[in-house]
C-alpha cells in the first residue's frame, strides 16, 4: 500500500500542498462518476477532450482528498483537508507511478500487440495458463495511454504471470507503452487496417509497433508479420506460419460447417487438433496461443488438449433485455476484481429499474489472498447492491459483506435448480463469472428470446461521438442530446443513461411519452418535449417535461392549463421559424408573444431556438447566415422584451461542425451522436449501431429459375440462394429487393434476389463459402445502403422494428 508522501520520494516531487501525508493510496481515479473507495484515492485531473480540472469539486463531494493537477485550482487552495501534488504533466506523472509499480514485480509480462485480435489472445491465453499458473490479464480492452496504466496498477505479488494488451492510433505512443509495460515476452498478432490514417504507410505502423518489444526477451509471432531484418538477429523469435522454418507450422486446415482440423507441427512433432472455428482470425489467433505454449515449456499432448477445449468469446459487456421487464448485463467471459469493478460501474449507470443485483461466480486467487478479499469485500460494500448471488464456495469472510441480501449456490447447476424459487422482477442483473462456470446458461434463462435477428449498440461508441463533438465547442456551451425516435433507432433508457452518466445537459424527445417512459426508467435530466399538444398537458406537469411552445394557440392553452392547476414559473422552450415551416412563431410574432408573457407568470422560457434547415449544404451558407443573424434579431428583441436571460441555441449537427460561430450557450447533438456523418466532416466518428442476422437455409437452383413473390428473381446463371431471417416487417423495406440491396458476409458483398418477404429475403452468394448460421451484416454502410434506395441514413435507423432485439455492449 502506498501513501502520498511515499509517492512523492518515489518520482522526486514536493507535494503543494499537504493535510495527511500518510493518506494511504489503492485507487487512480480520473473520472469523479467512478468513485468507490474515496479514502483511499488519488485524483488525477487529466485533460483530455474534457479537463478533470473542472471535475475536482465533483470528486471532492465524493469524499477523495488526494488530488493531482497541473494548475492552479482555487477551490483546492481554499480549504485544507486535502493533499495537491502539481505536475507539469498529470498523465505522464501517472505513468511515471505505475512504471514504479510495475518494477516491483519481477515475474514474466507478456505483452500483446498487433491490429486485431490482441483482446482475445489475451483471454484465451489466460484460459490456457490458469489450470497451474495464477495469472492477471488486463481487463476489457483497455489498452491506451490511460488502459494500460490503470491496468498495471492491479499488479500485485500473488501471480505468476501478467497478460497486458498496448494498443497504438498514432505515432509516438508506443514508447510510452513499453516504458509502463516492460514486457519480458512479446506477442505480435497481425498488422492491419486499423488507425491506418494516421501512419504513412504500414511500414511505419509496424515499426511503432514492435518498439514494445524493445527490452523483451522474445518475440513471438507470425512469419508472415514479423520482419525479421527488423531485429538484425538481436532477438530470439517464435514464428509460426506455413514455412518449414517456423517453429509452429500449420500443414494442413480442413474446414467443416463448425469446425476446423488442423495438423500441426509444434517444434518436431506434429498433431491434429479440432477447433469450433472456421474463420482465418480466429485459426491465426489460436496459432499465437500454441507458439506462446510452446515456448513456455508445455508439453505438446497438453497444448492439444486445452486448445481443443476453447470456446468462442464474447469480448464485449452486453446489455439485453430480460425476462419480467428486468435489463440483464453480460459479462461471463472473465471474472476478476478489476473488471468486476468496471461491470459494477456500468451496472450503477443503470437507472431504469429500483433494484441491482449481481449474479457472481468465485475468482482465481480470491480465498488465498487477504489484501484482494478486502478489496473485494471493499468493492461490494460500496457499490449499491441490493441483492448478491454468489456461485462457489460459502466463505466465512463474505458475510463482511454489509447491507445486501446474499444467497450462495455452491454451483451453477445448484443455482438453475433453484431458479424458478428467485423472483427476478423489474431489476437490473449483472452476471459475471469464470468460463468454467458456464455462467452462458444463467443468461439463457434470464434473457428474452430472439428471432435471429439483432441490432447491436456500441455504447462506448456513442460516448466517443459525444466527446468528439464537446471538443469542437467551448467548454462552457451545453450539449442538448436528441434521443427522439427511440433514440434513432438506437433504443431508450438505454441510451439516455448513458448520455445522463455522461453529463449531457439536455435531452429532447419528439412527444411526451417518450419522455414519460424516460423519466419512468429513472433519467433525471432535463427533458425538451418538441411536440407536445393539449391530451399531454397533465403528463408534461406529472414529469416534469419541458414543452416546445411553437405557437401562440398554444401558448395560450398552455398558460390557461397551468393557471387552472395553480402552477407558476413552468419552464418552456419557444421556437423560431426560420425557414424550415414545420413549427415555430415567425419573427414577426414576437412582439406579439413578448406582450403575451409580459401579463402572465404562469411560464418562463427557458430557452429560444430555432432549427437551421441547411446548415450542412454549403450551397446554401448565404441563406443560412441570413436566417441565424435573424435569429439573433428576434432572440436579443426577446430578451429585452422580458427583462430576463435564457438559453440561445440554433446549431444542430451538422452547424456544430460548420457554424462555430452559432454555438451560442447550447447545441442540438442529433444523427452525428449515432455515428453517421452526413457531410463527412469527421472521420474519427463510430458506427453506434449494426444491424445483423443470420443464414438459415442455402439452395442450389438451376438456371431460369426464379426466387420469391411475383417470381421478380429470375436467374440468369446457376446459383447458390441464401435465405437470411430478416424482412420488410424488421424494417428492411421492400425497396432493398431484386439486387438494390447489398449485405455482407465473411467479409464478402452478395445482393438481394426477388422481392423482399415480410420476415425474409434471399441474397446471391454463388461461388461463396457460405454456410448455414453464419452471420450477415445487414446494412455494411448505412450512408451507402440509404443512397441505394434514394433515402438517408436516418429513415432506415428508426425504421429498424421493435422486433428486433437491441443489444448494448461495453468494452
Amino acid at each position: 500500500m502506498y501513501t502520498i508522501k511515499f509517492i512523492c520520494e518515489v518520482l522526486t516531487i514536493k507535494p503543494k500542498k499537504s493535510n495527511d501525508l500518510t493518506s494511504k493510496i489503492s485507487e487512480l481515479v480520473y473520472d469523479s462518476r467512478k468513485v468507490n473507495n474515496p479514502d483511499e484515492s488519488l485524483f488525477f485531473a487529466l485533460k483530455a477532450t474534457r479537463d478533470g480540472h473542472d471535475f475536482i469539486i465533483d470528486a471532492y463531494e465524493k469524499g477523495i482528498r488526494s488530488f493531482v493537477v497541473s494548475k492552479s485550482v482555487p477551490f483546492l487552495e481554499s480549504i485544507n483537508d486535502v493533499n495537491i501534488i502539481e505536475v507539469e504533466d498529470v498523465l505522464q506523472f501517472l505513468q511515471s507511478l505505475v512504471t514504479y509499480h510495475r518494477s516491483q514485480f519481477e515475474y514474466p509480462v507478456i505483452g500483446i500487440t498487433g491490429s486485431n485480435g490482441k483482446s482475445i489472445v489475451k483471454a484465451w491465453l489466460f484460459q490456457l495458463l490458469i489450470p497451474e499458473k495464477k495469472v492477471y490479464q488486463s481487463p476489457k480492452s483497455y489498452n491506451s495511454q490511460l488502459g494500460v496504466a490503470l491496468s498495471l496498477w492491479n499488479l500485485g505479488p500473488q501471480y505468476d504471470f501478467a497478460l497486458i494488451e498496448a494498443g497504438i492510433s498514432k505515432p509516438g505512443e508506443m514508447e510510452k507503452l513499453e516504458r509502463m509495460i516492460q514486457p519480458n515476452i512479446g506477442v505480435f498478432t497481425n498488422i492491419g487496417l486499423a488507425h491506418a490514417q494516421n501512419f504513412s504507410s504500414k511500414q511505419e505502423k509496424l515499426i511503432e509497433k514492435l518498439k514494445l518489444f524493445s527490452h523483451s526477451d522474445v518475440i513471438i509471432g507470425g512469419s508472415d508479420y514479423l520482419p525479421y531484418d527488423q531485429f538484425n538477429g538481436q532477438k530470439k523469435i517464435v514464428t509460426w506460419g506455413k514455412s518449414d522454418q517456423d517453429q509452429i507450422q500449420l500443414l494442413t486446415e480442413e474446414t467443416h460447417i463448425d469446425h476446423s482440423k488442423l495438423k500441426i507441427r509444434i517444434g518436431e512433432v506434429i498433431c491434429i487438433c479440432q477447433v469450433p472455428f472456421t474463420d482465418r482470425a480466429s485459426i491465426e489467433n489460436i496459432m499465437s496461443c500454441v507458439s506462446v505454449m510452446y515456448f513456455l515449456g508445455y508439453e505438446v499432448e497438453t497444448i492439444v488438449e486445452r486448445i481443443q477445449g476453447l470456446k468462442p468469446l464474447e469480448m464485449r459487456l452486453q446489455l439485453k433485455k430480460g425476462i419480467n421487464q428486468c435489463s440483464i448485463i453480460d459479462d461471463s467471459y472473465s471474472n476478476d476484481l478489476a473488471s468486476l469493478k468496471i461491470s459494477l460501474e456500468f451496472l450503477n449507470q443503470q437507472n431504469q429499474h429500483p433494484k441491482k443485483t449481481l449474479i457472481l461466480s468465485e475468482m482465481e486467487g480470491l480465498d488465498e489472498s487477504e489484501k484482494l478479499q478486502h478489496k473485494f469485500i471493499d468493492l461490494l460494500n460500496s457499490s449499491g447492491l441490493d441483492r448478491f448471488i454468489w456461485v462457489g464456495q460459502d466463505y466465512t469472510w463474505l458475510k463482511e459483506i454489509r447491507n445486501v441480501s446474499k444467497i450462495s449456490f455452491e454451483s451453477t447447476e445448484a443455482l438453475l435448480a433453484k431458479f424458478s424459487d428467485i423472483k427476478f422482477d423489474n431489476e437490473s442483473i449483472l452476471i459475471k463469472g469464470a468460463r468454467k462456470f458456464h455462467f452462458e446458461k444463467i443468461v439463457q434463462k434470464l434473457a428474452l428470446r430472439s428471432h435471429g435477428t439483432v441490432l447491436e449498440i456500441n455504447l462506448n461508441a456513442i460516448s466517443n461521438n459525444l466527446m468528439i463533438y464537446r471538443s469542437l465547442i467551448p467548454k462552457d456551451v451545453k450539449v442538448m442530446a436528441m434521443v427522439k425516435a427511440f433514440s434513432y433507432g438506437s433504443g431508450s433508457f438505454e441510451v439516455a443513461n448513458l448520455l445522463q452518466f455522461s453529463k449531457v445537459d439536455y435531452l429532447t424527445v419528439a412527444f411526451a411519452d417518450e419522455g414519460v417512459e424516460l423519466r419512468v426508467a429513472g433519467i433525471g435530466l432535463p427533458i425538451m418535449v418538441l411536440s407536445p399538444d393539449r391530451e399531454t398537458f397533465q403528463s408534461l406537469i406529472d414529469y416534469n417535461l419541458e414543452p416546445e411552445v411553437y405557437s401562440m394557440s398554444f401558448l395560450n392553452e398552455f398558460i390557461d392549463f397551468l393557471q387552472l392547476h395553480q402552477i407558476k414559473d413552468y419552464k418552456i422552450h419557444l421556437k423560431l421559424d426560420t425557414g424550415m415551416h414545420r413549427l415555430g412563431f415567425f419573427p414577426s410574432e414576437i412582439d406579439s408573444v413578448i406582450d403575451r408573457l409580459r401579463n402572465q407568470d404562469q411560464v418562463r422560457v427557458v430557452s429560444f431556438f430555432t432549427h437551421l434547415v441547411a446548415s450542412g449544404d454549403v450551397n446554401q451558407d448565404g441563406f443560412t447566415k441570413e436566417k441565424i443573424e435573424s435569429y439573433l434579431k428576434s432572440a436579443d428583441k426577446l430578451e429585452i422584451g422580458l427583462g430576463y436571460k435564457f438559453i440561445r441555441h440554433v446549431a444542430n449537427t451538422s452547424a456544430i461542425v460548420r457554424w462555430p460561430s452559432a454555438h451560442f450557450d447550447m447545441v442540438r447533438l442529433g444523427i452525428g451522436l449515432y455515428g453517421v456523418d452526413m457531410d463527412k466532416n469527421l472521420p474519427n466518428l463510430e458506427q453506434v449501431s449494426c444491424l445483423k442476422t443470420t443464414v438459415t437455409q442455402i439452395k442450389e437452383l438451376s438456371k431460369g429459375e426464379t426466387v420469391g413473390y411475383d417470381r421478380k428473381g429470375i436467374l440468369n446463371r446457376d446459383s447458390k440462394i441464401a435465405t437470411v431471417k430478416i424482412g420488410y416487417a424488421d424494417g428492411y423495406s421492400r425497396r432493398f429487393g431484386n439486387g438494390v440491396g447489398k449485405m455482407l458476409i465473411n467479409g464478402s458483398m452478395v445482393p438481394t434476389v426477388g422481392n423482399i418477404c415480410m420476415d425474409m429475403c434471399m441474397l446471391d452468394v454463388t461461388d461463396l463459402d457460405i454456410r448455414v448460421a453464419d452471420e450477415v451484416i445487414v446494412f455494411p454502410s448505412i450512408t451507402q445502403s440509404a443512397m441505394d434506395i434514394g433515402t438517408i441514413p436516418y429513415e432506415l435507423l428508426v425504421n429498424i422494428s421493435s422486433r428486433v432485439k437491441r443489444v448494448y455492449y461495453f468494452e
